[in-house]
């Protein structure tokens, strides 16, 4: 799953994102990032430990249980960006649901819509981590 170099990239700005998230984000950016980083590394030890025909159904219940996950930072913070997460997260989870219930193989449409939304997460952790910086910086100064 992680040989080509796009895959490393994208395991690079996940680990980067979550990094970002912990260092300078709020509680809501900390367990977002660190519950999108697990579901990762998760996703990643489990493609080397099953057997083929149980990966699918691995990666589907991640990806649930990521959505949930984001589902409750969601409520508990009244974040927006935690929403927007937890809807691509949902997205990701609909795709891997659709094509493990029609036996497709993951073609190019998969891996495209996969990265993108994949992207589209971490950019909402980076972006709720920068707007939370920017507002304890802005009411710092104005203390």
């Amino acid at each position: 799953m992680f040989g080509t170099i796009w895959s490393q990239l994208g395991l690079l700005a996940l680990v980067g994102a979550c990094a970002f998230a912990l260092w300078k984000g709020g509680a809501a950016e900390r367990l977002g990032g660190a519950l999108n980083l697990f579901a990762g590394l998760l996703v990643m030890l489990l493609d080397s430990l099953l057997q083929p025909d149980v990966k699918p159904l691995a990666r589907l219940a991640v990806d649930g249980v990521l959505a949930a996950g984001f589902l409750v930072l969601a409520l508990r913070y009244s974040s927006l960006w935690l929403g927007a997460a937890m809807l691509l997260q949902a997205v990701q989870f609909s795709l891997l649901a659709y094509y493990l219930v029609s036996e497709l193989r993951h073609d190019n449409t998969f891996v495209l819509i996969n990265n993108l939304d994949t992207t589209g997460i971490n950019l909402c952790i980076v972006t709720g981590t920068a707007l939370t910086w920017r507002r304890r910086v802005i009411a710092a100064t104005e203390a």
